[in-house]
């Protein structure tokens, strides 16, 4: 894989919607010690590294949406791009259970290097893309882990995440549950972090915004992906056109 830090599809396309994906990818560059942070395969290709499935539903939402997406080429583990840059779990040292040996001993200078190839690059092209276009629509996709080590399974199948600004995620989630779908109100995490992705590219401006968090083992495959991109797209389409922003 390329090490360029984001890759951006449809920047020409004509929908106020931008979809984010922070956490598409596993991919370690090579000037990260050589590429390998020091965990077995299996465990790059677990949550704990990228959001599985989340790179897919965003594509298709996108397409859907007709609306340009941005999405990252490095894992959460090197650097997280939903976190401000002084959060301190932007380089996890322990993360559901595994240490991270890469990040265990990660010092400034190491940190430095990751957020000026890496952390800043994918933030400056998402606010560059936002700038472009006209009253755009924020929407983060994430997904979670079915359960995480030792805790209870987690029922939901998409959760709706917000922090002071709910003007799109009250009624999304009102529509969600329309359908019969067990959706969490802020859960399975909590609003945002100040410095994250939401809050730098919607919060900060006024612009509407919405985070999705889906359950991974609902789009694990590409099936999955695109049914919930089919899903989701006419019902962002209908609360957006229902909210008057």
């Amino acid at each position: 894989m390329t090490d360029t830090p984001f890759e951006i599809e449809g920047a020409d396309r004509a929908g106020r919607w931008l979809i984010g994906c922070d956490h598409a990818s596993n991919h370690v560059p090579h000037w990260v010690q050589g590429g390998d942070l020091g965990l077995p395969p299996a465990d790059m290709e677990r949550h704990i590294a990228y959001d599985i499935g989340a790179a897919g539903v965003t594509r298709a939402l996108a397409r859907a949406l007709d609306s340009p997406a941005i999405l990252s080429r490095f894992s959460r583990m090197v650097v997280d791009p939903n976190r401000g840059e002084d959060d301190p779990t932007l380089l996890m040292r322990l993360y559901d259970g595994t240490i991270i040996p890469g990040n265990r001993h990660a010092n400034a200078a190491e940190k430095e290097e990751r957020l000026q190839r890496l952390y800043r690059p994918y933030h400056a092209a998402y606010a560059d893309l936002a700038r472009q276009r006209t009253n755009p629509v924020i929407c983060a996709v994430h997904s979670f882990t079915p359960r995480l080590r030792g805790r209870h399974p987690r029922p939901w199948e998409v959760g709706v995440l917000y922090a002071h600004d709910d003007r799109l995620a009250k009624p999304l989630m009102a529509a969600l549950r329309a359908h019969g779908w067990c959706v969490g109100d802020n859960e399975p995490y909590a609003g945002h972090l100040p410095g994250d992705a939401v809050d730098r590219h919607a919060l900060q401006h006024g612009r509407p915004n919405v985070l999705l968090e889906l359950r991974q083992d609902l789009i694990a495959d590409h099936a999955g992906q695109t049914l919930w991109a089919a899903r989701l797209a006419p019902i962002l389409t209908d609360v957006l056109a229902q909210s008057g922003l």
